[in-house]
Formats: structure tokens, C-alpha cells, sequence
């Protein structure tokens, strides 16, 4: 049997999944370094993300070294992991990635780009290949289908591609890690989002000192 299409995102308080946009050549630039702008935005990702970074799972995945939290937020990371057997994500989040992540890149799966390039999949260490799907959002998904087999597909991001997937009425659940911050601006991720179409029924809620984990299942009108 197929398994389930999910997201699982961190979101402030407010409603923000990033802060505001800033190019992906900045960030990652020497110069950008040195950017009011740029510092600003790695300040406020670094402080969105913190309940993730000390976890045990996440320093395993990332090869980080020994050590880290264990608890509910590091079982939250490993069952979300555990359970994805392919990933979907936009152009955008995988520009970003591809100049962050480790030469081996922590998902360990297909990942399925939704792209207008023409591109041949691009391995990488550790069981990770990329592929760049230039047939829309559905023919993405179900290439993902295929190579997830009984497990779940995960729309890893960003904010833009997880909104097309959720008002195609394509998602089945979907978790946010609510963070204990304020953005007052950035990328809201229900921006847009077709209310008229979608309902969402508690699943449920957790807490740990670091983040509010919520689970919603997504059904039509």
C-alpha cells in the first residue's frame, strides 16, 4: 500500500516559515558575510531552527560528531527520517541546499526537484540522487510514489512548493514545529492557501521545552 504525502516544517509563532527573502548567492557568498541584510537572516533562521540543531539525530545525520539532546524533539527528527522513503522539493530550497549541505546530503533517498531545467540526476554520497522533474508538481509526486514504495513522501519545501502541493489537494498530513519566536515579517506559509477547499483535523499536539510539535490530516470540504 502506498504510504502517506506529508510536510513537516518549523514555523514562528507568527506564522513564518523564513524570514524575509534573501538570494541564495548572498547567503552563501563571502561577501555576504559582511550584509546587514544577510546577517540579519542567518540570525533569525539560526533562532527558528534552534530546537533542531542539538539534537542527537540531527548531529548523526550530519555527521556533527557523538553527542546531543535526546528526548521528544530528537524522536520527532528520527521518525519524520525513518518514515520518508522519497522527497519533493522546489528549485529554490534545492539551490539553497546544494551550496549548505554536506558532499553527502542527509536525506539518503530519491529527491524529486520541481524544476523548468533539463538536468541528468545528480548523485551524491550515501544513498542520496536528485532528480529534476520538468513536468509539473504531480508528475514529481508520482515518480516519488514509485521510489518511496510503502513509505511516505515528504514535500520538503520550501513554503511556495508546499502551498501548490497543499492546494492541489495532494497533501494527506502535515506537521509544524512551533517555534518560540516572533518574525513580525518573512515567508507566511499559509499565504494563499485555498480555505474554500481544505479542512484539517487535529491529530495532535506536543510540547517539549524547545518547540510546540503539532499534527493536522488535511481532507476536502
Amino acid at each position: 500500500m502506498a504510504g502517506k504525502v506529508f510536510f513537516s516544517v518549523t514555523m514562528s509563532l507568527d506564522g513564518f516559515v523564513a524570514p524575509d527573502e534573501v538570494a541564495v548567492e548572498d547567503v552563501f557568498s563571502p561577501e555576504g558575510k559582511n550584509d546587514p541584510r544577510v546577517q540579519r537572516w542567518m540570525s533569525k533562521w539560526s533562532e527558528l531552527q534552534a530546537w533542531i540543531f542539538p539534537q542527537r539525530f540531527f548531529r548523526e545525520n550530519l555527521k556533527l560528531g557523538e553527542g546531543g539532546e535526546e528526548g521528544l524533539d530528537n524522536d520527532i527528527a528520527r521518525a519524520t527520517y525513518e518514515r520518508t522513503g522519497a522527497s519533493v522539493m522546489g528549485k529554490r530550497m534545492f539551490d539553497g541546499g546544494a551550496l549548505a549541505w554536506p558532499e553527502e546530503a542527509p536525506f539518503h533517498t530519491p529527491v524529486f526537484v520541481v524544476t523548468h531545467e533539463t538536468r541528468d540526476p545528480w548523485e551524491r554520497p550515501g544513498g542520496t540522487t536528485f532528480h529534476f522533474v520538468n513536468d509539473g508538481i504531480e508528475k514529481a509526486l508520482d515518480l516519488a510514489r514509485e521510489a518511496a514504495g510503502d513509505r511516505d513522501v515528504r514535500i520538503a519545501g520550501g513554503g511556495a512548493t508546499i502551498l501548490e502541493y497543499l492546494n492541489a489537494g495532494l497533501i494527506d498530513e502535515f506537521s509544524i514545529a512551533l517555534a518560540p519566536v516572533l518574525f513580525g515579517s518573512g515567508i507566511r506559509l499559509f499565504e494563499g492557501v485555498d480555505d474554500g477547499r481544505l479542512a484539517l483535523e487535529p491529530v495532535r499536539a506536543e510540547s517539549s521545552p524547545r518547540a510546540t510539535h503539532l499534527t493536522y490530516t488535511v481532507r476536502e470540504r
